[in-house]
C-alpha cells in the first residue's frame, strides 16, 4: 500500500509540474512544419507554420536596412532552411536572408532589405488546413496609394510627347500595341502570368492621359518635378490643345469616336485644364496568398481561377468606353497575395470607383451543386439560407488569409459595417440583374434565376454599386473543368463586360470631379 501511495504521489507531482510549465514548455518543443513567402507590391508576407505557438522578438536596423527576427524555443531544421530559397529576385522588399542557430533553442532570421520597411509580426491560431502561424508582414514606410498607382499606370500608356490633339483622339497612337505594356502597376516581378486578349469588337485602349486632376490645379502642377506622376499628369492635362485641332487619321474600326468625346466634355464639364471623366470599375479577385479559397476535386484553386478571369475582364474594360468616356479597371489584387476584406473596399473607395465587382468560384459540401450566381448586399437578412451560408463562408476569408486584429485594417471593416445605403443596394441589384442576364445568355447554368442578397463584408462600400459574382461551383467536377477552360473564361468575361455596359446604358454615370 505504501509503495502504491508513493507512485500515486509521484504521478501527481509530475502532473503539477507539467501544468506549471504550460504554454512556455509547449512552445519550446515546437516544430516548424512549413514556410511560405508571398511577395507583392503592397507588402511581402513571410509565414512560418508550426505545430505549436511560436514566440519571437524582432529588431530593425537602418543602414543598410535589415530586419532580425529571433524565434525562441526551436532548433534549426530543413523546413526553416528552405526559407532562403523562397526569396524571389523580384521581391519588392527582401533582397535575401540568412538563417541560423543563434543560441540554444533560438533561431535567428536576418532579412536583407531593398528598402526601409514597417514590419508587423503577429500569430494566428489554427484554422482550416493550417496549424499555428507566425506571420511577418513587411510594409513600405510610405503606403502605396491606389489612386497614384492607377494614375501611374495610365501615364505609362499615355503619349509622352505631342501627337494627339484633343480628347477625340481616343483611337490614335497605334505605334504601341496593347500587349507590349503591363496592364497593372501593382503586379510585382515574378507574379502570375497575365493573360491578354483584346476584345475584337471594341476600339484599342484609349491613350487619354487625364485621370484625376481637379480644374484649379493644372497651372501650379505644371512646374512639378518630372518623377512625380501626379504632377506630370496634371501638366500634360493642362497643356493639352483644345478641340480645335483636327484629329489624325484613325483606323476605320472607330468611325464615330471623334464626335463622341466633345459630347462627353459638355456633359461632364471636361476642358483642356480639367481631367477627363474616366469610368473606373474595381475588380476584386477573391482570396489570394495564404487563402486559396475553395479547392476543386482536381486541385484547382479558386484564387488562381478568379485572378485569371479578372485579368481577362480588365482587358475588356480598358478597351471600352461609356458615351465616349474611357473606362479603366482597377484590381484590388493583381498577384497572389492576401488582401483583407475591408482593405479591398477601402482601395475601391480610394480610387472612387464607379462599380465594384468581386469575383469568386462557389463550393459546396456535395459535388452536385452547380450554376453561377450574382449577389448584392442586404441590410435586412439574407434572401435565402444558401445565400446566408455563402456570405458567412466568404466573410471567414480574413481568418484563413490572416489579419493582424490589432491593426487598423480590422477597424476599417467595423467602420464600414453599417454605412451602406439603400440607393447603393438598389443600384447593385440593377447591376447584378444585368450581369445575370448576360451570363444566362452564354448558355451557362444559373444556380438561382435572380440576384440574391446577403451580408457580404466585401460589398459594403456605401457609395459604390457592388456585386459578388460566383462564376460556377468549383466543387462540381464538370464546372471545375469549365473554370479551367480558356473558352469558358473568355465567354464569361465577355458576358460580364456586356452586363457592365448594359448597366451603364440604363444608368449613365454621373459627372464627377475626382479628388486626389
Amino acid at each position: 500500500m505504501k509503495a502504491s501511495g508513493l507512485k500515486r504521489r509521484v504521478l501527481l507531482q509530475g502532473g503539477s509540474i507539467a501544468l506549471m510549465l504550460g504554454v512556455h514548455q509547449i512552445a519550446r518543443g515546437a516544430t516548424i512544419l512549413a514556410v511560405r513567402v508571398w511577395p507583392a507590391a503592397d507588402y511581402t508576407r513571410v509565414t512560418i507554420e508550426s505545430d505549436a505557438r511560436l514566440h519571437s522578438q524582432q529588431l530593425v536596423v537602418g543602414s543598410p536596412p535589415r530586419l532580425a527576427v529571433d524565434i525562441e524555443g526551436i532548433d534549426l531544421n530543413p523546413e526553416l532552411r528552405e526559407l532562403v530559397g523562397k526569396i524571389k529576385p523580384g521581391d519588392p522588399y527582401i533582397n535575401g536572408l540568412r538563417v541560423g542557430q543563434n543560441a540554444p533553442k533560438v533561431v535567428r532570421i536576418v532579412f536583407d532589405l531593398k528598402q526601409a520597411v514597417v514590419p508587423q509580426v503577429f500569430s494566428l491560431a489554427p484554422i482550416a488546413a493550417y496549424k499555428h502561424r507566425l506571420v511577418l508582414d513587411l510594409y513600405p514606410e510610405k503606403a502605396i496609394d491606389p489612386m497614384e498607382a492607377l494614375i501611374t499606370e495610365r501615364l505609362r500608356e499615355a503619349p509622352r510627347s505631342g501627337g494627339s490633339g484633343n480628347d477625340a483622339a481616343v483611337a490614335s497612337a497605334p505605334s504601341v500595341p496593347p500587349p507590349a505594356a503591363p496592364s497593372s502597376g501593382l503586379a510585382p516581378d515574378g507574379g502570375p502570368p497575365i493573360l491578354v486578349r483584346p476584345s475584337p469588337n471594341v476600339p484599342a485602349p484609349r491613350p487619354v492621359p487625364g485621370a484625376t486632376a481637379p480644374p484649379a490645379r493644372p497651372p501650379a502642377a505644371a512646374a512639378a518635378p518630372a518623377p512625380d506622376p501626379l504632377g506630370e499628369l496634371m501638366a500634360q492635362q493642362s497643356t493639352r490643345p483644345g478641340p480645335a485641332a483636327p484629329p489624325p487619321p484613325v483606323a476605320p474600326t472607330a468611325p464615330v469616336a471623334p464626335a463622341a468625346p466633345p459630347v462627353a466634355a459638355v456633359r461632364n464639364g471636361a476642358t483642356a485644364s480639367r481631367t477627363d471623366r474616366i469610368i473606373i470599375v474595381a475588380l476584386d479577385p477573391g482570396h489570394g496568398g495564404e487563402d486559396p479559397g475553395a479547392i476543386g476535386p482536381n486541385g484547382t484553386r479558386e484564387k488562381d481561377i478568379v485572378l485569371q478571369i479578372a485579368h481577362r475582364l480588365r482587358d475588356r474594360i480598358n478597351a471600352s468606353s461609356v458615351n465616349g468616356n474611357p473606362m479603366r479597371a482597377f484590381l484590388t489584387r493583381d498577384a497572389d497575395f492576401f488582401v483583407p476584406l475591408g482593405v479591398r473596399v477601402q482601395k475601391a473607395r480610394r480610387v472612387q470607383a464607379d462599380l465594384f465587382v468581386s469575383i469568386h468560384a462557389d463550393a459546396f459540401t456535395t459535388p452536385a451543386a452547380r450554376g453561377a450566381s450574382v449577389f448584392a448586399l442586404s441590410q435586412s437578412g439574407a434572401s435565402s439560407s444558401a445565400a446566408r451560408w455563402l456570405a458567412n463562408k466568404e466573410n471567414e476569408a480574413d481568418k484563413v488569409g490572416g489579419v493582424n486584429v490589432g491593426n487598423h485594417e480590422a477597424q476599417v471593416q467595423r467602420a464600414l459595417l453599417d454605412m451602406s445605403t439603400t440607393a447603393q443596394i438598389n443600384d447593385s441589384l440593377k447591376l447584378g440583374g444585368a450581369m445575370l442576364g448576360e451570363i444566362r445568355g452564354i448558355g451557362a447554368r444559373l444556380h438561382k434565376p435572380q440576384v440574391e442578397q446577403a451580408g457580404f463584408a466585401v460589398l459594403k462600400a456605401p457609395d459604390i454599386p457592388s456585386v459578388l459574382v460566383e462564376t460556377a461551383f468549383i466543387s462540381n467536377p464538370e464546372e471545375e473543368a469549365n473554370l479551367r477552360s480558356v473558352s469558358y473564361q473568355e465567354s464569361l468575361s465577355d458576358a460580364l463586360m456586356r452586363g457592365i455596359q448594359r448597366y451603364f446604358a440604363q444608368n449613365p454615370p454621373l459627372a464627377r470631379s475626382r479628388q486626389l
